[in-house]
């Protein structure tokens, strides 16, 4: 809750232990602010609520706290509606004193501290290190960096984290295609493996490694030219990845190798310790973790016949060496194909005795959209829309605003022709107007003068954006608490729908009113300063002129 729903619900909380002996319960004063401004600023149902405790019919107890409160001196009015509805109208000082909360706060206007003292490492993208992102990859990014700003915001002590897939079938390929290509170079006729990348960016590998190694490594055997091309491959993909993310407004604190997770000796250090716990059982003449001791659907295998390890090892000592550094909760964003992939990993954690400690956040497919039809090749490369790709149409700030404007666990058509169109319609082009135009007036304005006190805002319109920049503190709280990125654009939205409404209805500037035209000019400043940082948190400018 902001500030003003604090003291109203302390101040109803103290009413009730006096009038009626119940003592502070947190959740039993609600507050939510009425469609209509005629309802007043916020309405609160505990009269309904304590009916049944207090023997006695809402109105009746509605009228007592209206009574009791009446005094209270940030209320202007308070009457009873309906069934026992309390609606409560707040002095224009007490709700125009928003501003100077926000003028105070400027850039940090929205934090809070409800996650303070919570630790959560943050796992998203972790794409392979073979090819380049792609629109899925994209949502991820821009979703997993939008959440870890908006909890850090809030509060948490957040590590974003990449993991590197750098060992497996799919980097033996990596380096048979870099080492075909390396070959053909010179003229030998290379087969690509079956299963081995083709894109433009092996082939640019291939000559880089002619340009500093020349010819060197066409007599090489492979149990020497194959660690090299992979050692190679990897590098050069993962320096790529980084730079796209760079460009996409994306970082990480930190990046895990999975072949370090095996190097380190964690791997087969945690499978002593399940085999050791008697977690483990053998069968077929493969290891199995009997995961279903703890809800999983059925056990699984660790060990395979063959003797290799299946994916889920490493996975397990990789999530135990997060948890080993001090982290209290773990998120990962995966796809959609790892939904079956949950239960089995929480399993792994509780059998070492971590219970619910893991929150996994799905990521559904993203479908490009222009003119009605699907977008689904690059025209650049031939292949799968990638991340450069979509910045180098519509640019950075649409695509992040996009992305985040819908909860992750729906699939999203992602429309192109709306996100380039210059117009109202598109909803980044719509909240970055509202802040360029803010941005113009204010330039018009010249110096603003600080007003302490707040107290002519009184119109419908203006006590509409005030009431909303006073939400954006228990937003941000609410979206880092529950995860819902979309919360944030939602509010952006609607922040600039309430100031273009304003400024489509008010004279900022009147001569005749200086008074009130200093203090329309603060609110401006304050939908300004709200706007941008709610901006920010999803990665997206606030430009001063368009």
């Amino acid at each position: 809750m902001n500030s003003i729903e604090t003291n109203l619900v302390a101040a109803l909380e103290t009413i009730i232990k006096e009038a009626f002996g119940i003592d502070h319960e947190p959740g039993l004063v609600m507050l939510e602010i009425p469609n209509k401004s005629e309802m007043g600023d916020y309405s609160s149902n505990i009269a309904m609520r304590l009916t049944k405790r207090v023997g006695k019919n809402p109105r009746e107890i509605a009228t007592i706290i209206t009574e009791a409160i009446a005094a209270n001196p940030m209320i202007q009015k308070v009457e009873v509606a309906g069934p026992g509805f309390i609606n409560f109208f707040m002095k224009p000082s007490v709700l125009g004193d928003v501003i100077n909360t926000v003028l105070d706060a400027k850039d940090n206007y929205g934090r809070s501290t409800v996650g303070a003292g919570k630790s959560v490492l943050v796992e998203y993208v972790s794409a392979n290190p073979t090819g380049q992102l792609h629109v899925g990859h994209a949502r991820g990014a821009a979703w997993g960096d939008s959440l870890t700003r908006i909890m850090t915001y809030a509060g948490y002590d957040v590590l974003r984290e990449y993991y590197v897939n750098d060992l497996g079938n799919q980097i033996t390929m990596l380096s048979h295609s870099l080492y075909a290509r390396y070959q053909q170079a010179y003229g030998i006729e290379a087969v690509m493996p079956e299963d081995g990348y083709h894109g433009e960016d092996i082939k640019q590998i291939a000559q880089d490694v002619i340009a500093r190694e020349g010819d060197a490594w066409l007599t090489k055997p492979q149990e020497e030219w194959e660690p090299f091309f992979k050692k190679i491959g990897i590098e050069f993909e993962l320096e790529r990845i980084e730079r796209d993310l760079g460009k996409f407004g994306v970082s990480f604190d930190s990046w895990v190798s999975e072949k370090s997770v095996y190097d380190n000796g964690s791997v087969v250090r945690r499978l002593e310790e399940m085999k050791a716990n008697g977690e483990t059982y053998e069968k077929d003449d493969a290891l199995w973790f009997a995961s279903t001791k703890y809800g999983d659907d059925k056990d699984r295998v660790l060990i395979k016949s063959d003797g290799s390890y299946t994916y889920l090892v490493p996975d397990i000592a990789y999530h135990l060496y997060k948890l080993e550094r001090g982290y209290q909760r773990l998120l990962n964003l995966w796809g959609g194909d790892h939904h079956g992939y949950i239960p089995r990993m929480n399993a792994a954690l509780e059998s070492f005795g971590y219970k619910d400690v893991m929150d996994v956040d799905i990521i559904q497919m993203v479908r490009l959209v222009e003119n009605g039809e699907e977008v689904k090749m690059s025209k650049r490369t031939g292949n799968a829309v990638g991340l450069v790709d979509l910045i180098d149409d519509i640019g950075v700030d649409a695509a992040r605003y996009f992305f985040a404007s819908r909860a992750l666990q729906t699939p999203l058509d992602f429309d192109l022709g709306l996100a380039r169109t210059q117009s109202n319609d598109n909803p980044v082009f719509y909240a970055q107007y509202a802040h360029a135009r803010i941005a113009s007036i204010l330039r018009q304005a010249g110096d603003v003068n600080r007003v302490p006190v707040i107290d002519l805002l009184t119109h419908q319109k203006e006590v509409e954006l005030l009431k909303h920049i006073n939400e954006f503190s228990s937003v941000v709280a609410d979206t880092a608490k529950n995860r819902t990125v979309h919360k944030i654009t939602n509010y952006i939205q609607e922040l600039a729908a309430y100031f273009h409404s304003f400024y489509g209805e008010l004279k900022v500037n009147d001569p005749s009113n200086p008074a009130l035209t200093q203090q329309r000019l603060n609110l401006l400043v304050a939908t300004q300063i709200t706007l941008k940082n709610a901006l920010n948190l999803v990665g997206v400018s606030a430009p001063e002129q368009m």
